[in-house]
């Protein structure tokens, strides 16, 4: 049974989404300011919703940072009222997997949050060995960890989960909307773009992968050594 930390102030709304949580079967506290919340970050949620904008010091960007802390590969929706392209952006910056507009479709969110859990904690089944030299890198596919002569490369779920698509698939071109069902789900309901905003962090935290961008299609695994 899953467990889900769900921040977020407006009572009714918070209200809602925990009885949607669950009658899916989910575990659910409601938190209603960010102070609660990171002093709650070290009991053992499976996932993180976060409103952004919040009552109090605290905002949603502050737990996030918080929760990375303490687990580089929690899971976390990102939820603001907002819809400014920056909160996305800073969002998925900082190591969050998905990104809702408010006002949001509960069964969206519903969607989301199942996607979510099943690619962070199912088993993944990867042709390669466990282990894998990849460039200047090593990749442990079991502990989803990435080093760099003995370095930790502190890679959000999603990056991760792109990375090992890759891998799993060298040479092969790929579509922003094939990395898009790949990475995020066939049931994500958002823009291409953040194939590209995944792609550029990937890039910058490990430049010695080579990847080509494919004009007006998407990308391709082009370079590696065992």
């Amino acid at each position: 049974m899953f467990k889900i930390g769900l921040v977020e102030d407006e009572k009714d709304l918070s209200s809602l989404v925990k009885k949607y949580l669950e009658s899916e079967g989910y575990v659910v506290d409601v938190f209603d300011n960010g102070e609660d919340a990171i002093a709650k970050i070290s009991d053992d949620y499976d996932l993180w919703v976060l409103d952004i904008m919040l009552p109090g010091v605290a905002t949603g960007y502050d737990i996030l940072k918080k929760i990375k802390e303490t687990n580089q590969f929690k899971p976390i929706i990102f939820t603001s009222a907002r819809d400014q392209e920056i909160d996305r952006v800073m969002g998925l910056e900082m190591g969050s997997d998905d990104y809702l507009s408010k006002p949001y479709s509960i069964k969206e969110l519903l969607l989301r949050v199942k996607r979510l859990l099943e690619r962070s904690y199912a088993t993944k089944k990867i042709e390669a060995a466990n282990v894998e030299h990849v460039a200047t890198y090593l990749v442990d596919y079991d502990k989803r960890i990435v080093t760099e002569n003995g370095k930790n490369i502190n890679l959000t779920s999603k990056e991760y989960d792109l990375l090992a698509f890759l891998l799993k698939n060298k040479s092969k071109a790929f579509s922003r909307d094939q990395i898009l069902d790949e990475v995020w789900g066939s049931d994500y309901y958002g823009s291409d773009r953040v194939v590209d905003d995944l792609m550029r962090r990937l890039r910058q935290k490990m430049p010695n992968l080579s990847v080509e961008t494919i004009y007006a299609f998407g990308y391709r695994l082009t370079a590696w050594k065992k």
